[in-house]
């Protein structure tokens, strides 16, 4: 079966591989255009397999309230600049319509959900978003919040995403201002990188090796010498005051007030609206957070790829 360039350039638009791709998939099949495309997904499946080695530390986090259910996500992509392309965008506003719609229990369940208007699973859209965009793809992880008041914020097109957590009085859920100390509080989270939500979360594991690493640090400084042990007990209190206050986020001064921690920011907030307002969860995502970026040297890279 003959085809033509107008045959190539209809494969492209309806796949969105290369013109030499869909040439060698109309020559491959014949001229067939069903199978054209059956044959380009088989190759891109073995290409996102093969991509799938490459060390994905870019992509995006993203947060948003749909339909009353805050969601943060976060989709890892190879290089920035595909970070911000519309397709990647769209794929991941997508996920996060999953996560927000159909509640998977974990990151495997998540994959086998079926993708917001097709009749894929979220691991075969990935797979088809690798094909398609040329690069690794991965969705690394996921939070959700369906009940209370969840606020949303993304910081800087994406490189954090942040959802608060809020308990409030009935009436207050449409609040400006209550709204504002949401996005206020998700804000601070994204500046200070807080680890837990209150002191009361950190295991008390956590502080018997913080208070061993602080007694050793105080006993070895030379202004220290001569002070007795219960002097230096005192002192390794004060900083474990101070773990609290840079790791916990009620705890941390507010960034916007003056010389106040956000849990006393969020009562005065709620003494001024006349209700109660309790911060109960938060998640903050970076993008690449903890992954190992691969350095690779250019001129090798380029060596590798002409052997």
């Amino acid at each position: 079966m003959a085809f033509t360039a107008q045959d190539v350039k209809n494969l492209r638009e309806m796949t969105g591989v290369g013109m030499m791709d869909c040439k060698k998939a109309l020559v491959a099949t014949d001229g067939d255009f069903d199978k054209a495309i059956e044959w380009l997904r088989e190759k891109g499946l073995a290409a996102a397999q093969k991509k799938s080695g490459r060390i994905a530390a870019e992509g995006m986090a993203y947060a948003d309230v749909i339909n009353g259910v805050g969601v943060v996500v976060e989709v890892n992509a190879e290089t920035d600049f595909v970070a911000k392309n519309d397709l990647f965008v769209e794929f991941v506003k997508g996920v996060a319509a999953v996560v927000a719609e159909q509640n998977p229990a974990d990151m495997d369940a998540l994959m086998q959900c079926k993708y917001p208007g097709k009749e894929l699973t979220v691991e075969q859209e990935q797979q088809e978003k690798v094909l398609v965009i040329g690069e690794n793809i991965k969705i690394r992880r996921f939070a959700r919040y369906d009940t209370g008041l969840s606020i949303p914020y993304v910081h800087m097109g994406g490189k954090i995403g942040v959802i608060v957590n809020m308990q409030v009085s009935a009436g207050l859920e449409n609040n400006e201002t209550v709204i504002e100390l949401g996005k206020d509080v998700a804000m601070q989270s994204a500046a200070m990188s807080p680890t837990y939500l209150d002191k009361s979360d950190v295991d008390q594991s956590v502080i018997e090796k913080e208070k061993e690493i602080l007694t050793i640090q105080a006993k070895e400084d030379p202004k220290n010498a001569n002070k007795p042990d219960n002097i230096i007990e005192k002192m390794v209190m004060g900083r474990v005051g101070k773990y609290y206050e840079e790791n916990c986020l009620l705890q941390q001064s507010f960034v916007k007030g003056d010389k106040i921690s956000v849990e006393k920011h969020v009562a005065e907030v709620a003494k001024a609206v006349g209700g109660d307002i309790k911060i109960v969860g938060f998640t903050r995502f970076e993008k690449g957070e903890g992954i190992e970026k691969k350095q690779d040297d250019f001129a090798s890279e380029i060596a590798s790829l002409v052997k």
